[in-house]
């Protein structure tokens, strides 16, 4: 059995990170789909296919930044963890945040891992390898399933 290719769901209001996220992903020669939504509200969008927005397949993991306008990245942990039918959704922060309060809240909403954007660095590109390599060997749940 193939693994299905991972889709990435950037939420990321800063285009520049967006766009070193998207050329890391390249540089490593990844072919995962990338999605881009500029906030939470947007992200909400393409998740519950809501306001025209066309749905994401999955597979899917989430790369949440956590200072957006609009829906930050906190308050957008709490809108799918309170829904049925998002709360399984596998999501990574990558912010600029290294505060131990922004962790600790980050955390508690279930998130996979933390990465601080300049904490990465030349480590940026082993952190996108990591998500790869995620995508690769976890197997994830159907979409919408009730436990």
């Amino acid at each position: 059995m193939t693994k299905d290719i991972v889709t990435v769901l950037l939420v990321e209001d800063d285009d520049i990170d967006a766009e070193t996220v998207i050329r890391s992903f390249k540089s490593l020669k990844l072919d995962n789909p990338i999605r881009h939504a500029r906030d939470g509200e947007e992200a909400l969008d393409i998740l519950r296919a809501e306001n025209g927005a066309e749905p994401i397949k999955g597979p899917f993991v989430v790369l949440l930044d956590l200072n957006m306008p609009r829906l930050g990245g906190h308050d957008f942990l709490v809108e799918i963890r309170n829904d049925p039918s998002l709360d399984q959704i596998v999501v990574f922060v990558l912010t600029t945040s290294s505060a131990d309060e922004d962790r600790y809240k980050a955390y508690k909403k279930n998130i996979a891992g933390y990465i601080v954007k300049h904490d990465a660095g030349n480590g940026f590109v082993e952190a996108i390898r990591l998500l790869e390599q995620f995508g690769q060997v976890v197997t994830f749940p159907e979409p919408k399933v009730a436990i």
